[in-house]
């Protein structure tokens, strides 16, 4: 794994220019090429498993406590490069200065979460035998060498979600991640060098997605997990099944944010705004899909069109930026030609819907009303700084729009009266419901969707049994020998 940078006396290309490289920094606020990568060879590949697979076999033998130690330290080093982490985040893929700390800091949360709890998970559960004397045990065991196939949005939060609980669990990883954020994949790969792991246990790779299969078909390979798009979940999980290997996929998502009522309609426009537009709205487990109860459409759709014209682009380096630009120019236009295609067919755009006069991938902050079934935004994810806000009469006609949807990640649900809010949340089809607060994350809590969001679950207690042996050991007592009779 090779980089090559501009000399200085050059201009830096462009990312057409460049369009024959596929792991690059093309930094999405100037458009510019900063620094290229190298392709991991092919016959390299080989090579690579092997070193994972040996670094297995010593690492599993490690006492979880030093495992958990190297993890831990890991955490430190993030924290003690925080800005430095940030700004390259900010630099390849467009996240505010302030939120890029703020996902660095969150996975400091969660690399420590393992460190500290894990080995206490990893303790054998007794179980009381129905038949027989003597005892059961369940142990946790790790299975060996994962491949995790991880995306742009959240660089380092994405990553850190499948490498802190196997680690401590005693698997290894080996990581491709996202084509335009090479860099933070190298700098993930020595935060775990100079934490103490070994070589091979947490490895990163340039991988062609031509490569990705000889890797899952790999026997020392013993799972994969991806979070991204639908359509690569669907290869991957194919690839998975057809090679036996246990997977474990976060794909994408259309969550409903639901106003039942709103006794203060200002908190409850704030909640949604941060729902939609954090990450400048790039985040799997966005609000996208704003239900609102007939009594409280129109003041909260007021409110909304003045929250997002807030919204101003600028360089996401700089605190005063509000709208940062998407992560690529390719990301921009496919989101403008989703609002396109529904204002074409008869959407409302409240706010927004253009492409500001301002160089860099932006978008404007959108709002979408009256859309209908045969447009683009009522089924796909918009995955930027656009939301549909829908008119629904009750609670039932909000249970039914929110459930019309091929995604099942996240829901928000907002109400004063918290019994009704949880009789709402029980009949929505989602791996995770918040109420009276937009979708979120947290190292003890367990993240993962149904339907087409994909299946398993990261963070939490949870994360540490997706890729492990739940080997039981039944043990009965030997019986003694009678003594001869007379003896």
């Amino acid at each position: 794994m090779t980089a090559t940078q501009n000399p200085p006396h050059q201009q830096p290309k462009t990312a057409s220019e460049s369009a024959e490289r596929r792991y690059a920094t093309v930094n999405p606020f100037t458009g510019e090429v900063e620094k290229e990568f190298d392709f991991t060879p092919t016959e390299a590949i080989d090579g690579i498993v092997g070193k994972a697979h040996a670094a297995y076999q010593e690492w599993r033998q490690r006492p979880v406590e030093e495992r958990a130690a190297v993890v831990r330290r890991a955490a430190e080093l993030m924290d003690e490069r925080r800005d430095d982490l940030a700004r390259l985040i900010t630099t390849e893929m467009g996240k505010r200065h302030e939120e890029a700390t703020g996902e660095l800091f969150l996975c400091s949360m969660i690399l420590k979460y393992y460190a500290d709890n894990g080995p206490g998970f990893l303790e054998p559960t007794q179980i009381t035998p129905l038949m027989g004397k003597g005892e059961a045990v369940v142990e946790t065991q790790p299975v060996g060498v994962l491949l995790a196939i991880e995306p742009w949005n959240y660089p380092f939060y994405q990553v850190v979600r499948v490498a802190g609980p196997n680690l401590v669990l005693g698997n290894t990883v080996i990581l491709k991640h996202a084509e335009i954020t090479p860099q933070c994949a190298v700098a993930i790969e020595q935060l775990f060098t100079d934490a103490g792991a070994p070589e091979g246990v947490f490895t990163n790779t340039f991988l062609r997605i031509d490569d990705v299969e000889q890797v899952i078909a790999d026997p020392r390979i013993q799972g994969v997990t991806l979070t991204g798009s639908e359509r690569a979940g669907s290869a991957v999980g194919a690839l998975a099944g057809k090679h036996l290997k246990k997977s474990v996929l976060e794909l994408g998502g259309s969550d409903p944010f639901i106003v039942l009522d709103a006794e203060d309609m200002a908190a409850t426009v704030k909640a949604a705004t941060m729902g939609r537009m954090q990450n400048t709205g790039q985040a799997c487990t966005a609000s996208k899909r704003l239900i609102v109860t007939e009594e409280n459409y129109e003041p909260f759709v007021e409110g909304l069109k003045q929250a997002f014209s807030t919204f101003s682009p600028g360089d996401p380096a700089d605190p005063s930026t509000s709208l940062a630009p998407l992560s690529s120019e390719r990301a921009a236009q496919d989101l403008h030609a989703q609002i396109q295609d529904a204002v074409d067919k008869g959407a409302t755009v409240v706010a927004g819907g253009k492409r500001p006069e301002h160089p860099g991938a932006f978008v404007e902050a959108t709002i979408l009303t009256d859309v209908t079934p045969e447009m683009r935004a009522y089924r796909e994810e918009l995955f930027g700084p656009a939301a549909v806000v829908y008119k629904v009469k009750d609670a039932d006609e909000a249970v039914a729009l929110a459930n019309d949807s091929d995604f099942g990640l996240g829901a928000t649900v907002m109400s004063s009266d918290l019994d009704r809010a949880r009789a709402v949340a029980e009949r929505l089809e989602a791996g995770m419901v918040w109420i009276n607060q937009p979708t979120g994350s947290s190292p003890e809590l367990p993240f993962g969707g149904i339907k087409r969001s994909g299946y398993g679950r990261e963070l939490s207690e949870l994360a540490m049994f997706e890729f492990a042996n739940r080997r039981l050991v039944r043990t009965v007592p030997v019986k003694k020998p009678k003594p001869p009779v007379g003896g």
